[in-house]
Formats: structure tokens, C-alpha cells, sequence
């Protein structure tokens, strides 16, 4: 079994504002990969986490069980996402407290916001972090050639986790996509801070993307035809096998080995 690469930011069909992947398929796809484990990060919520363990187990994986969450880290500022994985089950209790508080005591227009000084918790250090690339504090900072702002962010976060904090890479042929992963690249040798490949997965291959679309137009209001909704995916968003991220990422194989670590 090939252990060259591990899926690590992937929504599953719980995520319905974005996702249309199903646990079942999932594990059954990423088995015949030959990938050894597989990550559960859904958009704030756990709820796939029985189905998922279980699956993954009957494949004979390694579960990672997850979640993206919005997080704030100021008032003033506009949230982001930032992807945690749970170590243990101490890693786990930790994170569904952090959704819990989110959803009662952090909504923001709707949507479960954790704030940047609840991080200061117990069990926190039992949680890995990715910086969830272009859509998290630090990758939208590098994109707006915010320099300064996005190595505070990162000092932060590295400060908080411990070590165990990742600035993640991306290549999914969206805008801006190899821009903030340069940048990405350069303050991770600046900082010291290990990165992380993802392909950011919607569905499982890319025959599912109109699929997607329709859920992203139903949540968001718009219909397919629609030429001035917004294009926030690709059809590069599927699961890739082990070899195809090895020729995805050729230029930065520690992004991969990092991923199995």
C-alpha cells in the first residue's frame, strides 16, 4: 500500500453548503488508492463522525477525524477558516467544545465563529492546525500583499499550536492559487513553519462537479446559468490519487511527506 500522500482537508456531503461526497464512496476510493488514511474536515460540525470512523475501519484506514471552522481574530476583522485534526480523544473533545461555543455563543450572521482567544484552552495542544491556504487568515493576507500582517498571523498561530501548525498548499487551479503558494513557501523557510499539501476536496472525481455546482447554487441562491454567480471551485477539487498530487507537487515533496507525518 502506497503511503506517499494523505488526504487531509476533504467536506463530506455534511458539509451541504459545498460538498457531495459521500462517506461510503469516499472510503471505498480512497482504499483502492492505496492511500492509508484519510481526513474528515467538514464546514463547523462533526455530525459525520460515526459514519466516517466506522467506514474508514471496515476499509482497514486510518481515520482523521476534523473540521474547518471560521475564526476570528479580532473583532473588527472579517473571519476565516483554519483546519484542525485531532490527535487523540483528548484532540477531539477539545475541538467539539470549540464548535459547541461557536454555535452558542459565536454566531455571526448565522454562521458558528470561534474567536482567536478561546484557543487558549486545555487540550488545545492535542489539535493539528492548517492555515486552509487561500481561504484562511494567513493566505488571504499573502494575497493582498499584506507581508507583515500575514507573518503575524502565522507567528500566532504557530505560537498557539505549538509546533503543530502547518501553512497549507494548494493547487487547484483556481486564481491566485501558485501566487499564495509561493508566498506560502517563502515565509514557511522565513518562519520555520512546515507546509502541507491539500487538494481542498468537493468531490471524488470530476465528473461530480456540476453536481457541486448545484449544491453551491442552491446554498448560495444563484442557478447554474447564471454568469455573474461566483466561481469559487474548480474541477480540480476531487480526490486525487497518491500519484497524481506526487506530479501536482514534484517541486515541494516535503508538502507531501508532511501529509503522512
Amino acid at each position: 500500500m502506497s503511503a506517499g500522500f494523505v488526504h487531509l482537508h476533504l467536506h463530506t456531503e455534511y458539509s451541504i453548503v459545498d460538498s457531495v461526497v459521500r462517506v461510503g464512496p469516499l472510503m471505498s476510493a480512497t482504499a483502492q488508492a492505496g492511500m492509508p488514511a484519510i481526513a474528515m474536515t467538514d464546514q463547523s460540525n462533526l455530525f459525520a463522525m460515526v459514519k466516517f470512523y466506522r467506514s474508514a475501519l471496515r476499509q482497514g484506514l486510518k481515520p482523521i477525524i476534523g473540521a474547518e471552522i471560521w475564526l476570528k481574530h479580532a473583532p473588527q476583522e472579517e473571519a476565516s477558516k483554519l483546519v484542525l485534526l485531532c490527535k487523540d480523544i483528548e484532540g477531539f473533545r477539545c475541538l467539539a467544545r470549540l464548535l459547541t461555543r461557536a454555535y452558542v455563543e459565536g454566531q455571526d450572521k448565522g454562521v458558528p465563529v470561534v474567536q482567536r482567544e478561546w484557543l487558549d484552552v486545555t487540550g488545545i495542544d492535542r489539535l493539528i492546525a492548517l492555515s486552509a491556504a487561500r481561504e484562511g487568515a494567513v493566505g488571504s493576507a499573502l494575497l493582498a500583499d499584506r507581508t507583515q500582517d500575514a507573518r503575524q498571523l502565522a507567528e500566532d498561530l504557530a505560537r498557539r499550536f505549538a509546533g503543530d501548525f502547518y501553512l497549507e498548499l494548494q493547487r487547484t487551479g483556481r486564481p491566485g492559487d501558485e501566487r499564495q503558494l509561493r508566498r506560502a513557501v517563502r515565509l514557511a523557510a522565513e518562519l520555520s513553519i512546515p507546509v502541507v499539501a491539500s487538494n481542498d476536496v468537493r468531490f471524488l472525481s470530476p465528473a461530480d462537479y456540476e453536481a457541486h455546482e448545484a449544491r453551491v447554487c442552491i446554498n448560495q441562491g444563484h442557478s447554474l446559468d447564471d454568469q455573474n454567480r461566483p466561481r469559487d471551485y474548480s474541477a480540480e477539487q476531487y480526490l486525487r490519487s497518491p500519484e497524481e498530487m506526487a506530479e501536482l507537487f514534484a517541486d515541494l515533496p516535503e508538502a507531501l511527506a508532511n501529509t503522512v507525518h
